[in-house]
């Protein structure tokens, strides 16, 4: 889980994935035949078929970015305002270290609403519902010098170490960083290849698949499989019904998001090809939230479609849980796909 460590604990914002695409260029280095980084920063991964004759092209697209902010404002005391990279909610955000990405190394702040103490706060204060805007960033220094190391424009991360919980393991931009340890582990694990394989680690998905939108433009798939994490709402307070996913339940094959409805033909092979190699999985329809799969199948005349999602608990937060077994789910039906997913019915009735 070293790589996944690393993914994670990296820092990249929607437009600032240049540490990420670097880890995911070293490691994808043995595997690709090329390798190339388009106008938005995507890295694409190719890896050609295994003997065959015209192959389909497949694109896999794992987001590299994470949800964060940019630094908007130094005040007289040296506090950053910031501007929201990504969807937040200002609760998750209450009393967390932060790294701020300055112009000679990265700095550790905290990041707390402007809001009075409980000891002092009255009825009203407490009533008040917290804001992204009320948030600032304190790096305890002098204003002269914040403004020396810290440009408008600066990236700002939710700051936690990487940790094994029980059965699982815990961290922030578990969103989207888990799939690219997925797609990374299966291009590497494939024993052969069904098609010419792009392997996108895309940019910018947070704030609307863009990514994934012009990379496919650029590769014109003929099947596209996004990966991405999905709502494990398996917690107190969540109706069973509402669920999603559970974890511990494997690996989830999308039926629809707000997005993107995933092809039939695809979900059925992907159902088939987990029965066949004893893979556990778990079937999934998320009714708000979309998936690079989005982005994918409307270039052109239209690309099928199918994403494959990794269960995990506490989304958009600091603290993302995801099980093991789950993620070792998804290596072997990715690397399954990319051995066999050419034989799949795309035909449409």
């Amino acid at each position: 889980m070293e790589l996944l460590k690393e993914l994670c604990e990296c820092s990249g914002v929607p437009g600032q994935e240049a540490r990420l695409r670097e880890i995911v260029r070293r490691e994808m280095d043995a595997v690709a035949d090329e390798m190339r980084v388009d106008a938005l920063g995507n890295l694409i991964v190719l890896k050609r078929a295994t003997k065959r004759r015209s192959p389909k092209k497949l694109m896999v697209a794992a987001h590299m970015d994470e949800i964060g902010f940019v630094v908007s404002n130094i005040d007289e005391r040296g506090l950053l305002r910031l501007v929201p990279m990504g969807g937040h909610d200002p609760r998750n955000m209450v009393a967390q270290r932060v790294t701020v990405c300055g112009t000679r190394r990265d700095l550790t702040g905290l990041l707390y609403p402007g809001i009075k103490p409980p000891h002092i706060q009255t009825d009203a204060d407490r009533g008040k519902a917290l804001q992204v805007s009320d948030f600032v960033v304190d790096l305890y220094m002098p204003a002269s010098r914040v403004k020396r190391e810290v440009e408008v424009g600066a990236m700002v991360t939710l700051q936690r170490d990487f940790t094994e919980i029980g059965k699982g393991v815990s961290c922030k931009a578990m969103d989207d960083r888990l799939s690219v340890y997925v797609m990374i582990r299966a291009m590497q694990k494939a024993e052969s290849f069904g098609f010419d394989t792009y392997a996108v680690a895309t940019t910018q998905e947070e704030v609307g698949l863009r990514g994934a939108t012009v990379s496919a433009f650029g590769v014109e798939p003929d099947v596209g499989v996004a990966l991405d994490i999905t709502l494990a709402a398996d917690i107190p307070g969540v109706p069973e019904h509402e669920y999603v996913t559970k974890l511990g339940e494997g690996a989830a094959i999308k039926l629809m998001d707000s997005s993107a409805i995933s092809h039939p033909g695809l979900v059925a092979h992907l159902k088939a090809l987990a029965k066949q190699r004893k893979i556990k999985y778990q079937m999934e329809i998320l009714p708000r939230g979309g998936t690079d799969a989005g982005g994918i199948q409307r270039i052109r005349a239209g690309v099928p479609v199918v994403t494959l999602s990794v269960p995990t608990r506490y989304v958009h937060t600091s603290i993302e849980l995801a099980d093991r077994g789950d993620i070792e789910a998804a290596v072997k039906l990715l690397t399954a796909f990319i051995e066999e997913g050419q034989k799949a019915d795309l035909t449409m009735v």
